[in-house]
């Protein structure tokens, strides 16, 4: 199982069925403008946290002989 997520044409294609499912979901909402342009946001927001929280956390930490 683990392999299958290595697999980087395996990832991409799930990606975008996902997008392409929220965007299709968001597009057929019947709420006011401003909300729904909030909501499309939001995930786009949340992979940017995750992000920048990976590559925090990923950072070379320097080891006692560098000090």
């Amino acid at each position: 199982m683990l392999s299958l997520f290595k697999n980087k044409k395996f990832i991409f294609l799930m990606f975008l069925l996902l997008g392409c499912g929220y965007f299709s979901t968001m597009s057929n909402l019947e709420i006011n403008s401003f909300a729904k342009s909030e909501l499309v946001l939001i995930p786009l927001q949340l992979l940017a946290i995750i992000y920048l929280t990976y590559l925090r956390l990923n950072r070379r930490q320097p080891s006692s002989d560098e000090r």
